[in-house]
């Protein structure tokens, strides 16, 4: 079978990166032809045969070059222009997409529709059913579902993206063009769906009704070995932004005593991590190291304060058997038992977290309770090539039914 992997960033820049990299290297090991479509960077690690990309948009650069972004974000006449000739060439069966937005624009939805190839997406966020991705208002700080069933100029009213009006005017008239004009997403045959969750909040929306399914997150699971001893720090590790409810979790570190917090990841708050003194930030780890940090810590927090998908750190933090504290909405309570394998809190705040990390850090036969029962659920994980082996048969359906 021939497959072409769509994504925006053709090099390990983050989950959604990392998921498609990886699928794509399964695919070809079991024998099938994978060629990728994307953004040029001098960073890609994968391609396709025509060596064709769309040009490297770079919102830091110049004022001259990014008056031009808005239109370009908005519909990619390049991109699509470029993914027909990749399609054309390449002659795939069947075209997967993945993050798509800004970079690349689902008008490759409209070219891969125009050449009569089925298209598949995988779901890492919300955009399709609200602009500014998130389902979170940022200035009320709140869980926000405005544009998914009414208007979505509610992203325009509120300066739901960055707190601009002009990238929320753009953010709307984007989400109008693709859902009301030209109607985009009905061109794709199924949506990928890594949580329960995501799927029932696409599915308030009658365009997506009978084309999506839920699949978990794989993760890549080594022969698990004897527990190692846990040492006494907890730990969060990704991305260090406010959505993951990272000022919350400095904030609560601050009335916490006798705990140290490590950090491990980069992101705009890291500066934030570096000054709180219970907090030691241990930079971006990798390989071993973020398998050992994971794998000592006593529990790891996950504390987001917006729907996450699937968050793949929770599934990190269980596999190496280290119960997580997590927030009760989103993906996040699908990953986690209260009590069980984990705290789920109702709310995240700092004065929940505080009075969570102390109870749960100072309950050492709790902690090994979690532990095991983090063990046991690895079981229940599915491996990339069971996942890989599930997208085939998705792929062969799909391809049987255009």
């Amino acid at each position: 079978m021939k497959i072409l992997l769509v994504n925006k960033f053709l090099y390990p820049k983050g989950g959604a990166e990392t998921y498609f990299l990886k699928i794509g290297q399964e695919l070809e090991k079991k024998g099938h032809k994978v060629q990728y479509f994307g953004m040029y960077d001098k960073k890609n690690t994968v391609g396709n045969d025509l060596n064709l990309y769309t040009k490297n948009m770079d919102f830091h650069t110049s004022k001259l070059k990014r008056m031009i972004y808005p239109f370009r974000i908005i519909y990619s006449f390049e991109a699509k222009r470029k993914i027909k000739k990749v399609i054309r060439h390449f002659k795939p069966d069947i075209i997967h997409l993945n993050n798509i937005n800004f970079q690349l624009t689902p008008s490759i939805i409209d070219a891969a529709y125009k050449l009569k190839v089925p298209v598949v997406q995988t779901v890492h966020d919300f955009q399709m059913i609200c602009p500014n991705h998130f389902l979170y208002n940022w200035k009320k700080k709140s869980i926000c579902e405005k544009c998914v069933l009414q208007s979505k100029w509610n992203c325009t009213k509120y300066n739901c993206i960055h707190d601009s009006k002009t990238k929320s005017i753009l953010g709307s008239l984007e989400a109008i063009l693709y859902t009301k004009i030209l109607k985009s997403y009905d061109k794709v045959q199924l949506f990928i769906c890594p949580s329960k969750f995501l799927e029932s909040k696409l599915l308030e929306v009658d365009r997506y009704k009978n084309k999506t399914m839920s699949l978990c997150n794989f993760i890549e699971l080594e022969e698990y070995k004897d527990a190692v001893k846990k040492e006494n720090y907890i730990l969060y590790f990704g991305r260090l932004s406010e959505e993951k409810g990272l000022l919350e979790l400095i904030e609560a570190m601050k009335k916490v005593k006798n705990i140290k917090l490590k950090i491990a990841g980069t992101g705009p708050l890291e500066s934030k991590c570096k000054k709180a003194k219970n907090i030691e930030y241990v930079g971006f780890k990798t390989g071993e190291d973020l398998k050992n940090l994971i794998a000592k810590a006593r529990f790891a927090v996950y504390p987001s304060i917006w729907y996450e998908n699937c968050p793949l750190s929770i599934l990190e933090a269980e596999s190496y058997g280290t119960p997580v504290i997590t927030g009760n909405y989103g993906g996040m309570k699908e990953l986690v038992e209260n009590g069980k394998n984990g705290i789920v809190l109702d709310k995240i705040n700092a004065e929940t977290l505080r009075k969570s990390i102390e109870k749960l850090y100072n309950d050492g036969e709790k902690i090994k309770y979690m532990s095991k029962n983090c063990i046991k659920k690895r079981n229940e994980m599915i491996s990339l090539s069971e996942y890989t082996e599930k997208l085939i048969e998705t792929y062969n359906n799909i391809i049987e039914e255009k």
